[in-house]
């Protein structure tokens, strides 16, 4: 967590507090309230501790990454490069890579995608991702991009990267359809991709485009 700079702290701070933290808010670089914090998490999830410390640490500096350099257009113009080339009918993001498909089917709208399926997507977490993204939600509500004919969210209600647990519809618009499982994967599987594509709701999503 000492490896971690204000604005990754910063990300942090604000998605800690979306999962309930009691009266404590880390800041600056005051990692040790942030360790506390963390531990808590761990703590009241059934989580240990130190694998716990290394994903927030990890998540948060990739995210960072993304959201705060200018990598983030060149990430953007390499996904829509591979996008033109290959007209793929379907799109299935995970993670962070949710909101990179997110803001490059925004931002090249001449790309037409029958189906976008985000998987455990921190899309909606307030404050650390929602108001940051590009282009900017109007009036607290997101829209789904102009060339993606349907859109499905798949978030288990365990995975700490989708916040809110309730799904995404909340936050945007126009989501076809927002389910989380009903049954969480223990511990760090719940936000492990492979799982997310081994559900039997992702099967039936995706079986007519088989």
């Amino acid at each position: 967590m000492e490896s971690l700079d204000d604005y990754e702290i910063r990300l942090v701070t604000d998605w800690l507090e979306e999962c309930g933290l009691p009266d404590a808010t880390a800041a600056g670089r005051a990692t040790a309230p942030l360790r506390q914090a963390v531990a808590w998490l761990a703590k009241t999830r059934g989580l240990g501790r130190p694998a716990t410390e290394w994903f927030v640490a990890l998540f948060f500096r990739e995210v960072a990454r993304y959201l705060h350099t200018p990598a983030r257009g060149q990430v953007r113009e390499r996904v829509a490069e591979i996008l033109a080339a290959n007209h793929p009918q379907v799109v299935i993001a995970h993670s962070l890579g949710s909101i990179v498909a997110y803001e490059t089917l925004w931002e090249h709208p001449e790309l037409h995608v029958d189906l976008l399926v985000t998987l455990g997507s921190p899309l909606a977490l307030p404050h650390a991702v929602f108001p940051r993204l590009q282009p900017t939600p109007m009036e607290q509500r997101g829209q789904r991009p102009p060339g993606v004919s349907r859109w499905v969210n798949l978030a288990d209600p365990g995975d700490l990267v989708a916040i809110p647990p309730n799904g995404i519809e909340r936050s945007f618009n126009d989501v076809d359809q927002d389910q989380p499982k009903s049954q969480p994967i223990h511990v760090f599987d719940f936000h492990k991709v492979v799982n997310y594509l081994a559900t039997p709701q992702l099967r039936g999503i995706l079986e007519e485009y088989a």
